[in-house]
């Protein structure tokens, strides 16, 4: 299938799920921000326990794990496959690269900081893609491969960016 024929696809199934409206999730994208930040709160934990030797680190990772499972559930609610694994390590990926680009900025480095953004946005959308259903894991690796590798060109992953943004709303109260 060719790049064209994926958007194509692409603004079909959006369009179906949208009917019309914006969807609204806010409530979701704010989870997701959440899951995020608890990722981050284990692997703060494990390194604290490894770096003391304290195993009360160890037992606060397991309860936050369960908290991100159990908040990773309300968004991710049917999937196949390694999607549920997909899904926690694009939002992982994201928040690692959201820090990155935060402390490129810090030091004054603002193109560095708008690579490391972009990056971050487009795991970002590749989450809610697979979770909209707008797009199987499986269709990840040829979509990829399928970006331009000019930068005046929009390829696959810009697209379904700016399709993200058309379909939700996340300022909607």
């Amino acid at each position: 299938m060719t790049n064209n024929q994926d958007i194509e696809k692409l603004l079909n199934k959006v369009k179906a799920v949208e009917k019309g409206e914006r969807l609204d999730l806010s409530s979701a994208e704010d989870l997701s921000i959440a899951v995020m930040n608890l990722i981050s709160i284990e692997e703060h934990l494990f390194f604290t326990g490894a770096k003391t030797g304290q195993e009360k680190y160890y037992e606060l990772l397991y309860q936050v794990r369960e908290m991100r499972k159990s908040l990773l559930k309300k968004l991710i609610k049917d999937y196949e496959g390694e999607d549920w694994c997909i899904s926690k390590h694009l939002l992982a990926g994201c928040m690692r690269l959201m820090e990155v680009g935060t402390k490129s900025l810090s030091k004054g480095d603002k193109k560095e900081a708008e690579e490391f953004f972009k990056m971050a946005y487009s795991l970002y959308t590749l989450f809610w893609g697979i979770n909209l259903k707008l797009l199987k894991s499986s269709e990840i690796a040829s979509s990829v491969e399928s970006e331009p590798k000019n930068d005046n060109s929009k390829g696959f992953m810009s697209k379904l960016g700016e399709v993200i943004k058309k379909a939700i709303d996340c300022c909607k109260e």
